[in-house]
């Protein structure tokens, strides 16, 4: 059975909206955006790599079940169990997947917009290379120093206003791509505090939609299957705004709404203009 014989049950509805506003947010970045799908515990993982920030995100959603044609329905603890799904898609094919179906239960009626959602998996695609180094699933401990929401907030806008200033101060002969890029390298590779987190890494979280306010919902579903708990899928009133994790060679800022990983030696150049 491959992916695309299989249909992913999410369990709710508005957890599927916000997996096609990241998607969407992936595809801003890269029109050619592939994402890992991997799904255990009950829980769907998204791993995709936004290129102008050089992190993993992840977003997570909870499942009732995955479905195949060549298999009987099973529940989340049978049909999400290890090795029921890990495959990489196209960002795009997979948000006009939800698209589709969150219009068809739409134009079902209110009956059926009160359950959860049913999405086909599409075709694999060769996966680039983040997509075979992802974070492992256990062993995160937390990390100490992790500043409040205010501050993380506070801190990406300084970074965000020093680096326009200093681009407003360049003479036009040197106003290039490659200084642009130096002085961004520069700005987003300094730490959070004392905490080794790459300013990138909080820049990145808060573009991706993952530092916005906690909305009252019902209480949070981890991700203990598909990753260690990267994420949590529904973020609830007494959802833990912020944690910083660790674990092997990485580092992970894991919010209500989705993770931002980045590892914590080899780390590559950043080449972005803040957005």
């Amino acid at each position: 059975m491959t992916a695309a014989d299989q249909e992913l049950h999410f369990a709710d509805a508005g957890e599927a909206a916000d997996l096609a506003a990241f998607l969407a947010r992936l595809i801003h970045y890269d029109r050619a955006a592939a994402v890992r799908l991997q799904a255990g515990g009950g829980v769907l993982a998204v791993f995709g790599r936004p290129p102008s920030f050089e992190v993993l995100a992840i977003r997570t959603a909870r499942l009732e079940a995955i479905i195949g044609t060549d298999t009987t329905t099973a529940g989340a603890a049978g049909a999400s169990g290890p090795g029921a799904l890990d495959t990489t898609v196209s960002a795009g094919e997979l948000g006009d997947a939800l698209d589709t179906a969150r219009a068809g239960r739409t134009a079902d009626g209110p009956e059926v917009r009160d359950r959860g959602l049913v999405v086909t998996v599409p075709k694999a695609v060769t996966g680039p290379p983040w997509a075979g180094v992802l974070p492992p699933r256990g062993g995160w401990r937390r990390v100490s120093g992790l500043p409040g929401v205010d501050e993380v907030h506070g801190a990406v806008a300084a970074a965000v206003a020093e680096f326009r200033a200093r681009d407003a101060e360049l003479p036009e002969e040197r106003r290039t791509r490659a200084e642009r890029d130096r002085i961004g390298h520069e700005i987003w590779s300094r730490t959070l505090g004392d905490t080794g987190l790459p300013l990138r890494a909080v820049h990145a979280a808060q573009s991706l939609g993952f530092l916005r306010p906690v909305r009252a919902a019902a209480p949070a579903a981890t991700s203990a299957g598909a990753g260690g708990g990267v994420a949590t899928a529904t973020p609830g009133p007494t959802a833990e705004p912020l944690a910083l994790l660790a674990a092997g060679g990485w580092l992970r800022l894991r919010t209500p709404y989705g993770s931002i990983a980045v590892r914590t030696s080899g780390l590559s150049g950043l080449s972005v203009t803040p957005a």
